[in-house]
């Protein structure tokens, strides 16, 4: 059926929305997508409906190519499975909690791992049911501090989630590398640009982790990869290991005097100038600095922290997050340091040294009971200059292991353009991508927990393994339309995009509008959804809103009838051809102006 503008529930805006911040946002609301109900949640209009239900399809026909079976869950859920899994408390603040009439809990689902694991446990009990795949698409609920950049980051949104359970781990690696192949169909065909990197599980877990990132300047993902091939999410970066280093020339630890020395820089000046050493200048790297935060523990306890890390480096708080989850990193405040005198601020480093008393250390010798980790960069024998913990002095010629020890080490500090790839493939450079996309093989955490066993081929219980699989539906769209627009408006991709082809008729002469009529209804008859703008308003205002509305063909019926003609312009590639009215919905057709 044609869909008829004169009729269609759609207003266009010429300005953009006050509280768009990325392109996305801005043109979905200015195009009549999407409009806003609250911070984080939004309405699909008509237009934006198809181009969602689009992507679902594609979605959809791709994960039952892969032999997945399509299920649906409730999103409103009960407390007690997450509570046997440990995330009603991990996922802390995030979780939208709710209680009905009885007292009881639920909460609103930010993922399903539960409800899929618990459907199979009620059904299936041997080895020979497995191995198994199931996805839904459904609305997810996280309550975001920030949301931001419209569907980008929302309180609400929608995803594709699906899970595989097998009996053992080769038939989880199997599992994976089915869904990692319908993911790459999938994205293909929505005609997105993107990358696989490795990743981080997070609070989901498990093991070999994958994320697929649509690469774009306002992404909030940074990701690194390398001229040999190398490709991985920033916060599962892992800094080349080092072999200890001799230190037999490297003389005691002295603690000295450093007045007016608030920065690395001017520290490192001091250094230099007051205490040389005789084989080089003192650098920034040389400094060992120590960055302390609180955790948050889901439970809402608190624990100190210290990261130490070369001085020419800087923590990476995406990274310390992802480190330490599910606890959540929170500013040192200075009640904290009130509570903790052994952290002197400014000067923190990982012993206190006092002229009267012996010194006190950081990390498992540490009678304050802080804890204490080092950058992978921090080897034995190293030296350093440091906090000595009392305010104005540091301390140099600090080796590690000879002088100070850490509770371990931690892979936190900010990654640069030009350090080496993990495996030796070169440089990295950096780059901002969408994420759209992530698996993961979870293993057994969840089975274990909600104990789902099947017998084996030997009538033994066995635990199932299970690998998890997400793709952001709505957060595509929005990935879409910042990968395809122009200065005018959106430029969807065929597959997606809410209509094939776009009719416009620029005059009121009566055959004008009986020939887009008549094309309109052939293209529709013949297969092609049509958007017919056949509303009382001027050319310009139909030419802007066709542009701003971006679908891929626009058919301009107007003065090249005189002729005998209509005019094609092709969105994507900014071609404008001449059509014998005759040919058109023939030309259309063949030049795949429908989905194939």
């Amino acid at each position: 059926m044609v869909l008829r503008m004169s009729t269609l529930f759609l207003r266009t805006l010429r300005e953009d929305p006050a509280d768009a911040e990325v392109p996305s946002h801005r043109l979905l609301v200015r195009a009549g997508y999407v409009r806003r109900v609250a911070p984080g949640i939004f309405s699909w209009l008509p237009l934006g409906y198809r181009v969602l239900r689009n992507v679902e399809q594609i979605i959809r026909e791709e994960m039952d190519r892969s032999g997945a079976q399509e299920v649906h869950f409730p999103a409103l859920l009960p407390r007690e499975p997450y509570e046997a899994t440990g995330r009603w408390t991990e996922y802390g603040a995030n979780l939208f909690r709710l209680r009905d009439r009885k007292g009881a809990d639920y909460l609103l689902g930010p993922t399903h791992e539960e409800l899929f694991t618990l459907l199979v446990k009620d059904l299936y009990s041997s080895y020979k049911d497995l191995p198994l795949s199931l996805y839904q698409i459904q609305t997810k609920y996280r309550d975001e501090a920030r949301p931001r950049a419209g569907l980008l980051r929302g309180r609400e949104f929608n995803m594709k989630d699906s899970y595989s359970f097998d009996v053992d781990d080769t038939g989880l690696r199997r599992s994976y590398e089915q869904h990692r192949a319908a993911y790459i169909r999938t994205f293909d065909r929505l005609g997105l640009d993107y990358v696989i990197v490795a990743a981080m599980s997070g609070a989901m877990g498990g093991s070999a982790s994958e994320e697929f990132l649509a690469p774009c300047d306002i992404g909030e993902d940074t990701y690194v990869r390398s001229p040999g091939g190398y490709a991985a999410n920033v916060e599962a970066v892992r800094t080349p290991t080092r072999e200890p280093v001799p230190y037999d020339d490297v003389p005691a630890a002295h603690v000295e005097e450093t007045p007016d020395t608030p920065t690395i820089e001017t520290l490192v000046a001091l250094a230099n100038e007051r205490f040389a050493r005789p084989d080089r200048a003192w650098v920034a790297g040389d400094t060992l600095k120590n960055v302390v935060v609180m955790l948050r523990q889901p439970d809402g306890t608190r624990e100190p922290l210290v990261v130490g890390v070369p001085g020419d480096r800087d923590v990476d708080l995406r990274r310390l997050s992802a480190a330490v989850l599910p606890a959540e990193p929170e500013p040192f405040t200075d009640a904290d340091f009130a509570e903790h005198p052994l952290l002197v601020r400014g000067y923190i480093g990982p012993a206190s040294f006092d002229t009267d008393e012996p010194a006190q250390y950081l990390g498992v010798e540490a009678s304050a009971k802080v804890r204490y980790l080092l950058d992978p960069r921090v080897v034995a024998g190293t030296r350093w200059i440091t906090g000595a913990n009392s305010a104005g002095h540091h301390v140099f010629d600090l080796v590690a292991r000879r002088d100070f020890t850490a509770d371990g080490t931690i892979d936190v500090a900010d990654v640069r353009a030009g350090d080496p790839a993990p495996d030796g493939s070169g440089p990295l450079e950096l780059a901002r991508g969408i994420e759209i996309g992530h698996i993961f093989q979870l293993g057994r955490k969840y089975a274990e927990a909600l104990d789902l066993k099947v017998l084996d081929e030997n009538g033994r219980l066995v635990t199932v393994t299970m690998g998890c699989y997400g793709i952001g539906v709505s957060r595509a769209v929005a990935a879409i339309a910042e990968q395809n627009h122009d200065d005018a408006g959106l430029v969807w991709p065929q597959e997606v995009a809410p209509a094939d082809v776009h009719v416009v008729p620029t005059g009121r002469e009566e055959a004008v509008i009986a020939a887009a009529e008549q094309l309109a209804g052939g293209l529709d008859a013949a297969g092609v959804q049509v958007l017919l703008d056949d509303r009382d308003v001027s050319p310009g205002v139909k030419f802007n809103d066709a542009e701003l509305i971006g679908v891929p063909l626009i058919v301009v019926v107007g003065r090249g009838l005189g002729r005998g003609a209509v005019e094609v312009r092709d969105r994507r590639s900014g071609e404008r051809t001449d059509v014998p009215v005759g040919d058109a919905v023939d030309r259309l057709v063949a030049a795949r102006a429908i989905r194939p």
